[in-house]
């Protein structure tokens, strides 16, 4: 190559009739995915809207204080409320551990060979399985095999297994976008694997953690099959104190109102979902504040 001679272009990469096809093919791209986030925010925004608009004249405060009752004006989701409080909190209690150790493992510390590979593949196949397999895997395993009976350990071990899946890919995700020289500093210094993962690798994964959690919580408090099948109550007579009480929850609620033909229950079924709702954003967002103030310590 002569000097200072620029080098012949490429035949068909810089060609006009190429690079103006290509941008007519990015602009129609561009635009189909405006379409569709402006449909999906569009639909959303109805539904929000209907939802609001039918419950908003339900809302009271009996409606969080009443238990549930044959009447409309006497009924309320004061047990389902502490039903579900208590059904993700366990849940969380158990998963999250589980799910965070079980990433370490598989990312700091199994060997790569095709057993992990298809363990992984498993992990990725069982996030997208219907939620009511894993109620009837609880039913069969925690109710009937473990006989603890459709009582409130029950149904959050069942959906500790559905949150595990999430938790464990997003945890991984998470270690692996730290960087490698930040496990390398620490190895240079004669720190042991332990000591590099849970003083180094862990804390500066640990927000985006918290956002997988967040994902899995998010999920399981809003499902309802696989608790029906794992033995929730459609209807209970007192709150649940105990690990050993029956339980319902808000959501298998709600869905007993709506089967109801009368007008003010499927009232109180929007005005429900408000208070679902609410209750959701409410614990994302100390989920969020915790991120948040992790984030503000991790420095690489």
């Amino acid at each position: 190559m002569t000097a200072g001679v620029p080098p012949a272009p490429v035949e068909g990469l810089t060609s006009t009739p190429n690079l103006k096809r290509r941008q007519s093919i990015a602009a129609i791209g561009r635009w189909i995915f405006i379409l569709a986030t402006a449909f999906a925010i569009v639909a959303l925004g109805a539904l929000a809207w209907y939802i609001i608009s039918r419950g908003w004249g339900a809302l009271s405060w009996g409606l969080l204080t009443n238990p549930p009752s044959r009447r409309p004006e006497r009924a309320g989701l004061n047990l389902a409320i502490y039903g579900t409080l208590w059904i993700i909190s366990l849940t969380v209690l158990i998963a999250f551990p589980m799910g965070v150790a079980a990433a370490i493992y598989l990312e700091e510390y199994a060997p790569k060979n095709r057993w992990t590979r298809m363990l992984q593949i498993n992990i990725s196949n069982l996030a997208g399985v219907p939620s009511v397999v894993y109620g009837l895997l609880g039913l069969g395993i925690f109710v009937e095999w473990l006989s603890l009976g459709r009582v409130v350990l029950a149904g959050a071990l069942t959906m500790a297994l559905l949150s595990l899946p999430v938790i464990i890919i997003s945890t991984q995700e998470a270690l692996k976008a730290v960087p490698w020289s930040l496990r390398e500093s620490a190895y240079g210094v004669g720190a042991t694997r332990w000591q590099v993962t849970a003083s180094h690798v862990l804390p500066a994964a640990f927000p985006a953690i918290l956002t997988g959690a967040i994902l899995a919580v998010s999920r399981a408090i809003g499902e309802t099959a696989p608790l029906l099948v794992a033995g929730a109550a459609g209807f209970v007579t007192r709150r649940p104190d105990s690990f050993d009480d029956s339980y319902t929850t808000i959501p298998i609620q709600l869905y007993n109102w709506m089967a109801r033909p009368q007008k003010e229950f499927l009232d109180l079924a929007a005005a429900g979902i408000i208070v679902l709702m609410g209750l959701l954003v409410l614990m994302n967002s100390f989920a969020i504040i915790l991120r948040q103030h992790y984030s503000k310590k991790t420095r690489w």
